[in-house]
């Protein structure tokens, strides 16, 4: 287990780059590094584990050969948790072991109350996981898997924007907004739409 492959998801800003060993058939495990820390985190652990299992460490945004976010963006543990989902979707993995040290295993733990279902084992290495208050519990749970779940949907419908004639657009906006005056809303597209060859 000490070869490793190099490996690359794409995502909207750039790339999630990782590290992978073991057998492609093996058992999924998703190892996540501490905060500023990176893959090779794992490179002495992985060759004493089970050889049998397919064993891939991701860099966090910004961290090792990940891409940075772009400038200004803040770095949230749930813009972590919703990395993991990517790559977790990337590999067209189900159900997999979470392998998290610190920071990482905050996020783990964090994955693991919003996807139960895909996870397996957590194994947490210098980490309590995530802790909710239980009255919180099911409410945050709710709304933070829709952020996630909205978020990779939209990206993977990512197409290019459909054109309408400016009679149109504003019909669009008056529907959506059934507060505003057409005065007002041809106000708003005249700065809110960017006429394109097509419309």
């Amino acid at each position: 287990l000490g070869m490793f492959s190099e490996v690359k998801f794409p995502v909207p800003w750039g790339h999630v780059a990782a590290k992978a060993w073991g057998p492609p058939e093996g058992h999924p495990v998703l190892c996540l590094h501490g905060w500023l820390d990176n893959a090779n985190t794992f490179d002495r652990l992985i060759p004493l584990l089970p050889r049998d299992c397919r064993y891939v460490a991701m860099d966090f945004s910004g961290h090792g050969l990940s891409s940075h976010r772009p400038a200004g963006s803040p770095y949230h543990f749930l813009d972590y948790v919703s990395d993991v989902r990517r790559v977790a979707a990337a590999l067209q993995w189900r159900r997999f072991t979470l392998m998290g040290h610190s920071m990482g295993g905050s996020v783990a733990g964090m994955f693991c109350f919003l996807y139960p279902e895909m996870v397996d084992k957590l194994i947490l290495l210098e980490n309590l996981g995530f802790l909710l208050a239980p009255e919180d519990t099911e409410a945050w749970l709710k709304s933070k898997r829709m952020v996630i779940d909205r978020l990779l949907s939209l990206e993977a419908r990512q197409q290019t924007p459909k054109a309408h004639s400016p009679e149109a657009a504003l019909q669009r906006l008056l529907e959506a907004n059934r507060h505003l005056t057409a005065e007002g809303g041809a106000i708003l597209l005249q700065r809110g739409a960017t006429e394109t060859p097509a419309g």
